[in-house]
């Protein structure tokens, strides 16, 4: 039986080097040896992953038009040719072609920016959610105030935000709270509650609603399944690797 050789400290120091393959063989060895008997690297090595396979998604990507690529170079090729067709590779060619290129390139980040401003906003909601939920299991950072009573989290978010976030107990259903913390999502800031059930974490964020009361509508996003729902002024939104039932039957629990 191989010897474990390597710490805590320095196997998460090299997880991004393990994951990128960039390791040699027996220090690959020593990680993958690491992993199986250390539960806490393995849930590091886990977020890793997950995050990996969000930054995946297309919908974070805008995708140039067809024939863009042709046309910029059509139009750099015009600029750099003189009136009588030769080649101009002079200084005044280059101060030529530049501002055309400059140009160019607005008209490609107003593309972008306006593909990105024409997705349903549920969908940029969706993802936006998915990326907080994933950037607070993977940097450690899922709470501000860790406390399970209601009556400790509910008050800490006063002067915070403005308005106040309902906080329930639900204990008993099976749905641990675990604290809250401060976030942000859709362009402003929201409250984040914590809550566990069994060995899965539900982040539930609340924020206030321009739209009126709506049902519960779920959805699944990059493995994860979301569910949100609006009512009394609030917009709910649920996110968590929990199974799809148990998680609608959270979001019930919170709309009665």
């Amino acid at each position: 039986m191989r010897e474990i050789t390597v710490t805590c400290e320095e196997t998460r120091n090299l997880l991004n080097a393990y994951a990128d393959r960039e390791l040699d063989l027996v220090r690959n060895l020593d990680i993958e040896d690491h992993l199986k008997g250390c539960a806490g690297c393995s849930a590091l090595r886990r977020n890793h992953q997950t995050l990996s396979e969000a930054l995946q998604d297309e919908t974070l990507y805008f995708r140039a038009p067809a024939g863009l690529n042709g046309r910029v170079h059509a139009a750099l090729e015009k600029a750099a040719i003189t009136e009588t067709g030769s080649r101009q590779r002079s200084s005044y060619g280059t101060k030529y072609w530049l501002p055309i290129a400059a140009s160019l390139l607005i008209v490609v980040a107003t593309l972008a920016f306006y593909a990105m401003r024409t997705q349903p906003s549920g969908q940029l909601v969706a993802q936006e959610i998915v990326t907080d939920h994933v950037r607070s299991l993977l940097v450690n950072h899922l709470v501000d105030v860790p406390s399970s009573d209601q009556h400790t989290v509910k008050p800490w978010f006063t002067g915070k935000l403005d308005f106040a976030p309902p906080v329930k107990d639900l204990t008993g259903q099976g749905f641990i709270l675990v604290g809250g913390r401060l976030d942000y999502l859709d362009r402003r800031n929201v409250a984040a509650l914590v809550f566990r059930r069994r060995q899965h974490t539900i982040n539930l964020f609340i924020w206030p609603a321009i739209q009126s009361d709506t049902p519960i509508e779920a959805s699944t996003r990059q493995g994860f399944n979301l569910a949100h729902f609006t009512r009394s002024g609030l917009t709910y939104w649920a996110v968590s690797d929990l199974n799809a039932s148990e998680l609608h039957q959270f979001l019930e629990l919170q709309r009665n």
